[in-house]
């Protein structure tokens, strides 16, 4: 068989820049004295991720809902004071016809002070604090709802770094294997054991191992991006964590747990009872109302022959709507309809909860029966790699047997780590969906914050315009 003269081979131009893409991948990743597990990582993303600490903020200015609907039963006390001074002149002629001018200066002044004590509203300050405390107590909810997901978050990049890692490994470990067949079909090549289209087959498979592994590395580089993001830090050597110990053991105790811990199911409950409250707020102004009412006058006009006078009052007054314009009666209706739309809401959470811990727990069933099935693919592959190498040393198989086999074990490698990475990933989105992805529940080594305790600090705080951050 004559055989085509060889060509003058050399691997491709951008080989190099890979090589050097991948040293620099690898000076990115900083060595740190003790691997990282995913409970330090999250522990990391709860002291310092600013959407979290923005939550924890939002809802201290939602307590102060609390003291504003308090104010409702305390006084109110306003003074007043004024000084002026004023200019008076006289022109007077006597009998002798002599013109006289006198001038006069006065400097007058006065204080007054008033006090109204609210004495009944019609139950107005009542349900005022009602719905506050309700609003309050949503607002707790919706932080909760905020801390899981940022933790969800974090436990998300946390393994996405882990198996974007493996696949840049797996990825440069390919293209390591195919540009050794590319050497070892060019030698096969000079001596006529094969034909330039094993060669050409060989550049080939090389050249998209090129790109995969580029591919790979922009991945895990977005990854770590998105980590720095989340928890705050360059993610460091990471552990592997075994599946999340708080995943329930069935469905249905998934789906019992979730319909009273989720928070996004209690903050629409909340929600409804804020609604509720409110309309007792809004009838409030169909009733009397009666208020204590006292003050104190000082008043000092020197221009009068008295001067200085005191006076002060002491009484009540009753205040009792008769007829409004229907507004009221408008304000009323609107209110119980946002009510009943708050309690279909909540009916709404609920589906919504149920559907997350079903497709949770499903994705996890799933990425666990993967895993089962990527680990055979991936033991019977490399047997067949193995085989097909030594069988094309006889001859009995082609270039492009082995390159074939080589592309399918890397591929089942990387459907492994992706298995692998999904299986943890979806049993922390079933914790989240219970309601248990929170600090609290997965013993983070923090300080846990109490969000209750901003609250007793301002229930009846009635000075001062200090706040405490936290930060």
């Amino acid at each position: 068989m004559k055989y085509l003269k060889r060509p003058s081979y050399r691997l491709p131009a951008n080989w190099l820049a890979a090589v050097c893409l991948a040293v620099t991948a690898m000076m990115q990743q900083p060595v740190s004295a003790s691997a990282e597990t995913i409970a330090s990582a999250l522990s990391k993303a709860y002291v310092g991720n600013p959407q979290l600490k923005a939550e924890q903020a939002r809802q201290r200015a939602t307590d102060e809902r609390v003291p504003q609907a308090k104010s409702g039963w305390r006084p109110t006390v306003t003074t007043n004071s004024n000084i002026r001074k004023s200019y008076q002149g006289t022109r007077s002629a006597n009998s002798a016809g002599v013109v006289a001018y006198r001038k006069s200066d006065f400097l007058d002044g006065g204080f007054r002070i008033d006090l109204s004590q609210p004495v009944f509203d019609g139950f107005r300050a009542q349900s005022e604090l009602f719905e506050a405390e309700a609003t309050v107590e949503a607002g707790n909810q919706n932080l909760l709802s905020v801390e899981q997901q940022v933790l969800l978050d974090g436990a998300i990049a946390f393994m996405n770094v882990i198996r974007d890692r493996e696949i840049v490994d797996y990825r440069r470990q390919s293209q390591g294997n195919f540009a050794e067949q590319v050497r070892a079909a060019t030698a096969r090549f000079d001596v006529g054991e094969v034909t330039r289209t094993d060669v050409a087959q060989s550049e080939a498979r090389y050249s998209e191992a090129q790109g995969r592994y580029a591919v790979a590395i922009g991945n895990l580089q977005t990854s770590v991006a998105n980590y720095i993001r989340v928890i705050g830090v360059k993610p460091g050597r990471l552990i592997f964590p075994p599946l999340s110990p708080r995943v329930p053991k069935t469905l249905r105790q998934a789906i019992a747990i979730a319909g009273e811990t989720n928070p996004q199911i209690l903050a629409a409950a909340y929600v409804q009872a804020a609604a509720e409250a409110n309309i007792g707020v809004q009838k409030s102004d169909l009733l009397p109302k009666v208020n204590f009412e006292a003050g104190y006058l000082i008043d000092n006009n020197s221009q009068i022959a008295v001067g200085r006078s005191r006076s002060g009052y002491i009484g009540g007054t009753l205040s009792v709507p008769i007829y409004q314009s229907g507004r009221v009666y408008s304000r009323i209706r609107e209110a119980k309809q946002i009510s009943s739309q708050r309690k279909l809401e909540v009916l709404d959470a609920q589906r919504q909860v149920r559907e997350q811990v079903v497709s949770a727990w499903h994705l996890l069933k799933a990425a666990t029966a993967t895993i089962a099935a990527a680990k055979e693919a991936v033991a019977a592959n490399q047997v067949a790699l193995d085989g097909v190498k030594q069988e094309a040393q006889v001859g009995t198989r082609t270039t492009l047997d082995v390159l074939n086999a080589e592309n399918e074990l890397v591929e089942t490698q990387v459907a492994l780590a992706t298995s692998l990475r999904d299986r943890i990933v979806a049993g922390y989105q079933l914790v989240a969906a219970i309601g248990r992805m929170t600090a609290a529940d997965l013993r983070l080594s923090v300080n846990i914050y109490e969000s209750k305790q901003n609250l007793e600090e301002v229930r009846d705080k009635a000075f001062g315009a200090r706040v405490t951050t936290y930060d």
